[in-house]
Order: C-alpha cells, then sequence, then structure tokens
C-alpha cells in the first residue's frame, strides 16, 4: 500500500481513537456473539484464519482484538491496516486494545520499527511515527 494511503489511514484512526474513552464497554445479549482475539504478533495467516472461522467484522459480528498485534511476525503492518480499516467501517463493532508490543521500545527490540523501515523506506520514519502515535 503506498505511503500516502498508510499515512491518511493512520491520521483518521489516531482521530477516531482521540474521540473514545480509555475503557471500552462492550456488551452482549444472548443472541449475540462476540469473538475475543489477541496476540497475533504479525502473523496475518492466523487473523485470516480467525476470519475464516468466525466471518469477517460487520454490523452482525463484533470484535475485540486484545493487542499485541505487532513485532515478531513479518506482516504486522499489514494486520494493522486490515484492523485500523475495519475500525473505521465498523466502530461499533471493532474494539482494539493495546497490549505490551503497542510501545515504541519493544517495538525496536522485536522487529515492528526494522519491519516498517524495511517496507516503507523513502517515509518510514514518519509512518513509524504515526504508528507511534496511534499506539
Amino acid at each position: 500500500l503506498h505511503a500516502r494511503y498508510v499515512l491518511n489511514l493512520l491520521h483518521e484512526t489516531r482521530k477516531h481513537l482521540k474521540q473514545l474513552p480509555n475503557i471500552s464497554h462492550v456488551s452482549t445479549c444472548y443472541s449475540e456473539e462476540v469473538t475475543v482475539c489477541g496476540d497475533l504478533h504479525g502473523q496475518l495467516d492466523d487473523l485470516f484464519l480467525i476470519f475464516y472461522k468466525n466471518g469477517l467484522p460487520s454490523p452482525s459480528k463484533s470484535y475485540v482484538f486484545n493487542g499485541d498485534y505487532v513485532d515478531r511476525g513479518k506482516q504486522s503492518l499489514e494486520i494493522l491496516v486490515i484492523l485500523f480499516t475495519f475500525l473505521l467501517i465498523y466502530p461499533k463493532e471493532v474494539h482494539l486494545n493495546r497490549g505490551n508490543h503497542e510501545d515504541h521500545m519493544v517495538n525496536l527490540r522485536y522487529g515492528f520499527t526494522k519491519e516498517v523501515m524495511q517496507k516503507y523506506k523513502v517515509h518510514g520514519k514518519k509512518i513509524l511515527r504515526m504508528f507511534q502515535n496511534v499506539f
């Protein structure tokens, strides 16, 4: 995805998240289901498997993602692009919690910083700063 679109997505995601409270309350009833996921750690295939088994986020399919989206795997950036896009499309059905891997120092140690810089050589620093701002 071109850097311009990534930066635009990050800007819109940040704008949306700033409007939300620090704590999300997700309510269910007996007829509704909420899928809770966590620790994707850059494994895009795991996210695709979750969507295959449970369906894509939609008005009738809510998700809570409990952080640790990045580091270790090779497709952290793609996971965030997908999750942020679903968050903006379905803001009432997609909830993103921050994990300890959504931290600048942890990203330096476990690979997300390197991944972004390799994928976006020209605009990598700007994209990385914006990711940190969103986190």
